[in-house]
C-alpha cells in the first residue's frame, strides 16, 4: 500500500474493481478539496456510478443526484446530469497538469459550474489544462481504475463502493 503522508489530505475510493487512492492537492484547488472531502465524509460518493468512461482519455463519476444506485433518485438515463444539493464551486484552474491519474472537476460550459462530478485521467490530456480544477493525483490503484467499464453511456457501470477521507478510517 502506498504510505499516506498526509491522512486529512487522502481520500480511499473503493471501487468494483479495487482500492484506488488519491493524495488530493489542497494547495491547488482548496475550495474542491473542501467539496470533495466534504461529500465523502457524508457517504455521498457511496453507490455512484461511472458513468462516461472513454478509452484513452478518463473515467468519470460523482453525479450523487442520479447516478448513485439504490437511492430514490437512481436514473441510468440520466447519470452525468445531476450534482449534489450544494451550491456550484467558483473555477479554480491552476498550472497543474493533467497527467495519468490526475483527478479532476467535471463541469458544464460554464467554468464555475463544477459540483460533484469529477474524472480521472487514463492518459496525459493537456487540452484540459487550465480548463478543469485538478483536486488530486492518484497514487496507488490506477491498475485498478483502468479495468473500469467503459461506455458513453456505460451499460451496467462500475461504481464507487465507499470513497472515505483517510484520516475518517
Amino acid at each position: 500500500m502506498a504510505e499516506i503522508k498526509d491522512p486529512e489530505n487522502t481520500v480511499i475510493l473503493e471501487t468494483t474493481k479495487g482500492k484506488v487512492v488519491i493524495q488530493l492537492l489542497p494547495q491547488v484547488a482548496p475550495e474542491h478539496v473542501a467539496r470533495i472531502k466534504e461529500l465523502a465524509r457524508e457517504k455521498a460518493y457511496d453507490g455512484v456510478v461511472f458513468h462516461r468512461v472513454i478509452q484513452d482519455f478518463m473515467a468519470q463519476t460523482g453525479d450523487v443526484e442520479f447516478g448513485k444506485k439504490g437511492s430514490e433518485t437512481f436514473n441510468p438515463g440520466r447519470a452525468g446530469m445531476g450534482g449534489s444539493s450544494k451550491p456550484d464551486l467558483k473555477a479554480e484552474f491552476s498550472a497543474t497538469t493533467h497527467t495519468r491519474g490526475t483527478c479532476s472537476m467535471a463541469r458544464s460550459q460554464n467554468p464555475n459550474s463544477a459540483n460533484s462530478q469529477f474524472f480521472i485521467c487514463f492518459t496525459d490530456a493537456p487540452w484540459l489544462n487550465k480548463q478543469y480544477s485538478v483536486w488530486g493525483q492518484v497514487i496507488e490503484g490506477m491498475d485498478n481504475v483502468d479495468k473500469i467499464k467503459r461506455g458513453e453511456p456505460v451499460s451496467d457501470p462500475d461504481s464507487i463502493v465507499s470513497m472515505r477521507v483517510a484520516a475518517d478510517v
